[in-house]
């Protein structure tokens, strides 16, 4: 797993889909958050959209694909 750490989170896009979901990371660039589990989608962008909204700062893990599978919201 590849790890980005103390990144903010530029943007954030989804669609009417609860499997499109992506999020703008500073110095990496739009990243997909991984499909598959309709909850960790939902569960992983409103944590992108917190922390967009707020200016916190994120822990992105990416798989091999480079798609968002695991990320902490720090305080």
């Amino acid at each position: 797993m590849k790890w980005y750490t103390n990144k903010k989170v530029l943007a954030t896009y989804g669609n009417s889909s609860s499997q499109v979901a992506y999020a703008n990371i500073s110095d990496v660039g739009w990243i997909r958050i991984k499909t598959g589990a309709t909850d960790a989608v939902t569960n992983i962008f409103s944590m992108m959209n917190a922390a967009c909204a707020n200016g916190k700062l994120v822990h992105v893990g990416a798989d091999s694909n480079n798609q968002i599978v695991l990320a902490y919201l720090l305080a």
